[in-house]
C-alpha cells in the first residue's frame, strides 16, 4: 500500500446567504498584530530599515514610528521588532514555538516574499501509510480511479479568479500551499477572507503556528514557464499583490491532532486567513481586488447526492513544478480514517503536495459554485486526494474570523 500525505449540490451556504446561528466550536484563536517592517536583505543596514503600523506617529524625519503600545504587545510575545524584521522569526526554539493558539502574531516583513523566495517555496512534508485505515467505519469507497489534473488555462484569474498560493516559513524551511478566497458574511462584497488547510497555518501536536503567512492571488497569471520565471518581476509573479495574514484561525481538532504521520486530524484540517495587503493599498478588499469570492457551504450532501467536486491547486511535488494551476472533477465518494471522527470526500486526482488547502467547489442548492471542502491528504504517488466535508467545526471557524474583523 502506498502512504498518503496532506497535501496541501449545497443545502446551507454561508458568505452572502442568510445566516444562522452556529453551534460554536472550539477553534484556534490568533492575535491581530497588524504591522509592517522592511526585510533587510545582503548588505542592508538594519539599523536604517524603515518600520511601520497602521496606526502611529511621525519622528520628524518621515519615518513611521511604531507606537509603544503595539511594541510592548509585541515584546508579550516574545518578539523584539528589530530583530525579528532582521531575522530573529527564523529562530523555532521548540520552547517558544509550542504556544497557546492565541498568542501567533504575523508581523508583515515587506518584500520579504519576492520572486525567488516564491518560486523555492516547497510543499509541507507530511506523510501516512494507507494501511494506517484502522479506524474505518466500514463506509470507505472503493479507491477511485486516478484523474488526470488538468491545467487550467491561462491567465488564470479569468478562469479561478478566487484561487492562489499561500506562502509560510515553518522550521523545515520556506513553503507553500494553495487557497482559496471566500465570502465574508460581516462584509459582504468585500471579504478579505481566505480558506486554506489547516496544517497550512499550523504545525498541529508537534509545533506551534507558522510564520510570514501571505496569500498571493492568481499566482503566476500568465503562466510564465520555471525558466521564464528565474527572471520575473515581482509584479509579474503576483499581479494582484500580496496579502499578509493579519489574523487567522483553524479547528482545536487540527491543533491537538494533527501531525506528520498518521493522518490524525484530517477531517478537521481547515483554516481561515483574514488577510491585509503588504503595501498598504488603495482601500479595495481583496475581493474587491480580485473580483470575486466564493460562499462556504457548511452542509454540503453527503456521497452520493454531490455528483461532482472540482479540486484546484498549484501542485508542487513531482511530477509538477508549482508554478502551474490545475484543476481534476471527479464524483467523490467516502473515506474514514477514524471511527469518532467525520467521513472525508475523496475524488480522484494526480495533483501532488502542494495543493494542499486548494478549494472543492460544488454546485449549491441555487445553482451557483460553492466551496465545500479543502485538499488535506493524498498518496505520495497521487492518484486521488482526500478532503474534509465542511460542518459546525468549519463553520465556528469561519464565523469567528468574520466576527473579529466585521466592519474592518
Amino acid at each position: 500500500m502506498r502512504p498518503i500525505r496532506p497535501f496541501l449540490a449545497a443545502r446551507r451556504v454561508r458568505g452572502g446567504h442568510r445566516r444562522t446561528s452556529p453551534t460554536l466550536a472550539a477553534v484556534g484563536l490568533a492575535t491581530v498584530l497588524a504591522l509592517t517592517v522592511t526585510a533587510c536583505g545582503p548588505g542592508d543596514d538594519g539599523a536604517n530599515a524603515q518600520a511601520s503600523a497602521s496606526q502611529g506617529s511621525s519622528d520628524g524625519g518621515g519615518k513611521i514610528r511604531i507606537p509603544d503600545d503595539i511594541r510592548d504587545k509585541l515584546k508579550e510575545h516574545g518578539i523584539d521588532i528589530d530583530k525579528w524584521k532582521n531575522g530573529a522569526w527564523k529562530n523555532w526554539d521548540r520552547d517558544d514555538w509550542l504556544r497557546e493558539a492565541e498568542d501567533f502574531v504575523n508581523p508583515i516583513i515587506k518584500d520579504l516574499w519576492d520572486p525567488d523566495r516564491m518560486r523555492e517555496a516547497q510543499e509541507p512534508e507530511k506523510e501516512v501509510d494507507e494501511n494506517d485505515l484502522s479506524g474505518d467505519q466500514g463506509v470507505t469507497d472503493p479507491t477511485p480511479a486516478a484523474v488526470k489534473a488538468r491545467a487550467v488555462p491561462t491567465g488564470y484569474h479569468d478562469n479561478v479568479p478566487e484561487a492562489g498560493k499561500v506562502f509560510f516559513d515553518g522550521p523545515e524551511g520556506t513553503m507553500v500551499c494553495s487557497a482559496t478566497v471566500v465570502e465574508d458574511p460581516a462584509n459582504p462584497g468585500k471579504s478579505n477572507l481566505v480558506w486554506t488547510a489547516g496544517h497550512c497555518v499550523h504545525a498541529g501536536k508537534s509545533g506551534g503556528w507558522f510564520r510570514n503567512i501571505a496569500f498571493v492571488p492568481s499566482y503566476n497569471d500568465s503562466g510564465m514557464t520555471a525558466t521564464e520565471l528565474a527572471t520575473a518581476t515581482k509584479e509579474e509573479v503576483a499581479p494582484y499583490g500580496v496579502w499578509w495574514g493579519d489574523g487567522a484561525r483553524t479547528s482545536d481538532q487540527w491543533i491537538a491532532q494533527g501531525g506528520k504521520t498518521g493522518g490524525d486530524g484530517a477531517p478537521y484540517d481547515f483554516a481561515v486567513i483574514h488577510v491585509t495587503p503588504e503595501d498598504g493599498g488603495d482601500g479595495k478588499s481583496l475581493e474587491e481586488t480580485v473580483g470575486s469570492a466564493l460562499p462556504v457551504d457548511f452542509d454540503a450532501p453527503a456521497v452520493p447526492q454531490v455528483k461532482s467536486i472540482t479540486a484546484t491547486g498549484y501542485p508542487a511535488a513531482a511530477p509538477f513544478d508549482g508554478e502551474t494551476m490545475y484543476q481534476c472533477a471527479d464524483e467523490p465518494g467516502r473515506l474514514s480514517l477514524q471511527k469518532s471522527d467525520p467521513t472525508m470526500y475523496r475524488i480522484g486526482c494526480t495533483m501532488t503536495g502542494g495543493s494542499s488547502g486548494g478549494g472543492w467547489v460544488a454546485t449549491g442548492s441555487d445553482g451557483k459554485p460553492a466551496l465545500v471542502s479543502n485538499t488535506s491528504i493524498g498518496p505520495v504517488s497521487a492518484g486521488w486526494l482526500a478532503g474534509p466535508r465542511l460542518g459546525e467545526v468549519a463553520e465556528g471557524v469561519y464565523d469567528e474570523v468574520s466576527r473579529e474583523f466585521a466592519g474592518q
